[in-house]
């Protein structure tokens, strides 16, 4: 993986065509500004109901996107990353239909986790209790079954996204052929979805298990093997992640976003600069994603402090509900159809109350901070809450994921905050300064990120005070000035 800048973009939503006509606006409007493309997920379907995170056919391209020779003609310029979606399948797959046709008959039977696989003596309520849950709820749907009888499918996000048993031969099988069929078609990173739920255990929370890291290690070697980095993707404790990070080849710094927001709201770097002393160097950083803006990677767990306290976050939580006029608030929590109740869904931009100083600035720590950035393509052309999307589906994470046509993608292209970012973009990949170590000084509102190689030097300042951020290049024995403020200007 190259340590450049990455896309990451739904190929219908940001081209509203295909995987082709993506390749070709990279190429006319985005020349060598990224290293990697992330794409979310293009398998069959790509509308399902959690927009392709519910595969029916994990390996089959969704035609109205193009095929997997699209994706391979993509990795002949770019890394592409591809989602591995390691927990879950779509109800409406062959294989779960076929089970739910024959039972235990079925030759897929093995392949769906059931409740009573993991408490064949049954469920007590102790050990409900125990299971780490992302929603509110059962983690199980009972479905009907032939002659009657019925079973509890372990179902941890929607009903509509069936468990898999990976532990069994019908579960690996079925990863090894996702992976042979990314290895053929050029795409050489991985981001193994919800990773942290695939192992259950009986009278444990069923979440980052010993044995999960055990599972996530065979994948991850099996791979390797086939020319493939992965990248666990993982909201948890602040403390749970460092400890992951050493144990994975590449894990998401999900707590600089809301950290970021932190600090700008107010004039305040202690936090960030406690978390960035400490933060996996081993990292992929966002602002954001598909997702909303994660806060439980920033917050107490277990009586054990976090990074943010309790009424940090809360004034945190509503100042983005202020500064979005209460959008977010429409998206967020019980007010929409979530799977994911410790994230706020609003876009960056619109947390940021549309400042275009302060959306620069927080892009410029990002780039600053340590590890590989990938830019939400929402967020590289400075999208506002999609509110008419919102109100169509009911689904919260759409108000962050708009359908763009070429239109609305070359007005966004002319805006000065657009110009401004896709400039701090080229900086952070032409400066050789980011091979080299970091380090960071921060006085409340005061901040310095600096990046020293053999070669080159770059240095952030901010001062919150008097709204004002300086990058500073040195290379080549040449000094280069560039103020944030003025950016935007040209």
């Amino acid at each position: 993986m190259k340590n450049n800048v990455q896309l990451i973009t739904y190929v219908d939503r940001l081209t509203g065509s295909n995987i082709n006509e993506l390749n070709k606006l990279l190429r006319d409007h985005f020349s060598s500004l990224f290293s990697g493309v992330h794409l979310l997920p293009f398998y069959y379907p790509i509308d399902g109901s959690d927009a392709g995170f519910d595969p029916i056919d994990h390996t089959k391209v969704d035609n109205r996107v193009g095929n997997w020779q699209d994706v391979k003609a993509l990795g002949e310029n770019y890394d592409v990353m591809a989602d591995l979606i390691v927990n879950h399948m779509s109800a409406q797959s062959a294989e779960f239909q076929d089970v739910l046709n024959k039972g235990k008959g079925s030759s897929y039977w093995d392949l769906f986790l059931t409740q009573e696989r993991v408490f064949p003596n049954g469920l007590t309520k102790s050990q409900q209790d125990k299971i780490y849950r992302p929603r509110p709820g059962s983690c199980f749907t009972k479905f009907s079954l032939p002659e009657g009888k019925s079973a509890n499918f372990w179902t941890t996000f929607t009903e509509n996204q069936i468990d898999i048993d990976v532990t069994s031969k019908s579960g690996q099988n079925y990863l090894s052929r996702i992976l042979s069929r990314f290895a053929e078609n050029n795409v050489n990173i991985i981001r193994l979805d919800a990773a942290g739920y695939a192992i259950k255990k009986a009278n444990t929370g069923c979440f980052m298990l010993e044995e999960t890291f055990g599972f996530i290690n065979e994948l991850t070697t099996q791979a390797n093997n086939l020319g493939i980095e992965t990248l666990v993707e993982i909201h948890s404790y602040y403390q749970t992640q460092i400890e992951i990070a050493k144990r994975v080849d590449q894990v998401y710094d999900f707590a600089l976003p809301p950290l970021i927001l932190h600090s700008l709201f107010n004039k305040d770097f202690s936090a960030l600069e406690s978390w960035l002393n400490i933060s996996p160097r081993n990292c992929i950083t966002v602002l954001d994603t598909h997702d909303g803006i994660g806060i439980i990677d920033v917050g107490p767990m277990d009586n054990q402090p976090g990074l943010l306290t309790d009424i940090q976050i809360d004034n945190l939580v509503e100042k983005i509900h202020q500064n979005s006029k209460e959008e977010s608030k429409k998206a967020t929590g019980a007010a929409a159809s979530n799977v994911d109740l410790y994230q706020v869904n609003c876009t960056y931009y619109d947390a940021l109350a549309k400042c275009n100083f302060d959306y620069l600035l927080a892009r410029a720590i990002q780039f600053f901070a340590p590890g590989v950035p990938q830019v939400y393509y929402g967020g590289l052309l400075t999208q506002t809450n999609d509110m008419e999307l919102l109100a169509k589906t009911q689904v919260g994470r759409d108000i962050n994921r708009p359908y763009l046509t070429a239109k609305s993608v070359n007005d966004a292209l002319q805006k000065p905050v657009t110009k401004a970012l896709i400039e701090l973009i080229r900086i952070r990949n032409c400066c050789d300064a980011f091979n080299g170590e970091f380090s960071i000084n921060a006085q409340q509102a005061l901040l310095t990120l600096s990046w020293t190689s053999a070669e080159a030097s770059a240095e952030l300042s901010v001062n919150l005070v008097e709204n004002k951020a300086d990058i500073t290049i040195k290379e080549h024995q040449e000094i280069k000035v560039i103020k944030l403020n003025e950016l935007l200007l040209d």
